[in-house]
C-alpha cells in the first residue's frame, strides 16, 4: 500500500516546473528595477564622498550649506559661518554646490 502511494506521487511533469516561472520572473524584475539601480546610486554616493576635498562647498542631508575645512577618514568639518565649524559624518554630505562660496563674507 505504501509503495503504491510512492509510485503515484513520483511522476513530475513539466507543468509543475512551469508553475515556478512567475516567481522567477518577479525576482528578475525586482533585481533590474529595484536592487540594481540602488546599488548604482550607492556606488556613486560612495565615489562622491571619497572625492571630497578641502575647500569644497557642500550641502548636508539636512540642508545645511557650508565649506569643507577639515577631513578625516570618517568625518568632515564644515564651516557654515565665519568661525562656526560643525563636524559631520561623511555619509551626511548630500551633494557639492558649484559656484562661489556659500559662507557669507564679513
Amino acid at each position: 500500500m505504501f509503495a503504491s502511494l510512492l509510485l503515484q506521487a513520483a511522476p513530475t511533469t513539466a507543468s509543475s516546473l512551469i508553475s515556478y516561472l512567475p516567481i522567477v520572473g518577479m525576482v528578475v524584475v525586482m533585481y533590474f528595477f529595484m536592487i540594481r539601480p540602488q546599488q548604482k546610486r550607492s556606488a556613486e554616493a560612495k565615489k562622491f564622498r571619497a572625492s571630497l576635498g578641502k575647500g569644497s562647498n557642500v550641502v548636508t542631508i539636512g540642508g545645511l550649506h557650508g565649506k569643507v575645512v577639515d577631513m578625516s577618514e570618517e568625518t568632515v568639518t564644515v564651516e557654515v559661518d565665519k568661525g562656526v565649524r560643525l563636524r559631520f559624518d561623511r555619509s551626511a554630505i548630500a551633494r557639492e554646490v558649484a559656484g562661489k562660496a556659500t559662507t557669507p563674507a564679513a
